[in-house]
């Protein structure tokens, strides 16, 4: 990160995601202003279909941070009640059903988020490669905040392994990022510098690359000339799309 200055020119004005069918980059909210349909194909509750729904929710938190209106969706045969319970609770947007979808009121772009090997018809797909536990077929939910940080910590095109050492180092990060935020919070509010603003839209919009969000609050923790109050708008700026609670714990330092 460079020391801060005057904002750098800013190309990157949507959301661009890569079409697996294709490999190239799309647009995920279309020039022309309407609807974006992101549709999540997901049976069974297993950590693979965990991370296939939490890819949508950041879909969904991009788009509407770009202002653009989204319908979401769950499709699929098997535990939708369990899917439903599990995705609220990771923090993740209700879906609506997806059992007689149509088509959306001036629907203009659907994406369909699904694992390696499946083909919807139509519309955009949005790969999402296999999470494995070692120790249960079930995801651990017993801290659910940190099972959404060791999923979202890798590229949605590379295995996840949630074993132990995974939950525990998100375990770990989340409560000294929540200690932090808590911390800055205490100082005078100050903006989030134009150039790291720039970073993390640039990061999440460049074909949701959230692992480089997260190198980017790590930059910012360190960076030695940026005031507190400006930290802490930033990871709070950061959290709309992390959905990690980030400032959960404000308020409760002595």
């Amino acid at each position: 990160m460079h020391a801060y200055g005057p904002p750098p020119a800013y190309a990157q004005a949507v959301l661009r995601i890569t079409d697996a069918r294709t490999g190239e980059p799309v647009q995920a909210a279309p020039a022309r202003r309407g609807l974006t349909r992101v549709e999540a194909h997901a049976s069974g509750l297993t950590p693979t279909t965990l991370r296939v729904l939490l890819l949508s929710d950041l879909l969904v938190r991009a788009l509407e941070l770009g202002g653009t209106p989204v319908w979401s969706l769950l499709t699929g045969e098997h535990e939708q009640p369990e899917l439903r319970a599990a995705a609220r609770a990771l923090g993740i947007r209700p879906f609506e059903d997806g059992g007689d979808l149509g088509s959306g009121l001036g629907e203009a772009q659907v994406l369909h988020v699904a694992t390696e090997g499946t083909e919807p018809t139509g519309g955009v797909l949005v790969a999402v490669a296999p999470a494995d536990s070692p120790t249960a077929s079930t995801p651990d939910f017993s801290d659910p905040a940190a099972l959404r940080l060791a999923l979202l910590s890798h590229p949605r095109d590379l295995p996840v392994r949630l074993d132990a050492a995974a939950l525990e180092e998100a375990r770990g990060t989340l409560a000294h990022w929540r200690g932090s935020v808590a911390d800055w919070a205490r100082q005078p509010s100050r903006p989030v510098p134009d150039e790291v603003r720039a970073e993390l839209r640039t990061a999440w919009e460049d074909d949701l690359d959230v692992p480089e969000v997260l190198r980017v609050l790590r930059r910012v923790e360190t960076w030695p000339e940026l005031p507190d109050g400006a930290r802490f708008e930033t990871y709070a700026y950061a959290d709309r799309l992390l959905g990690l609670e980030l400032t959960r714990d404000i308020g409760s330092l002595a």
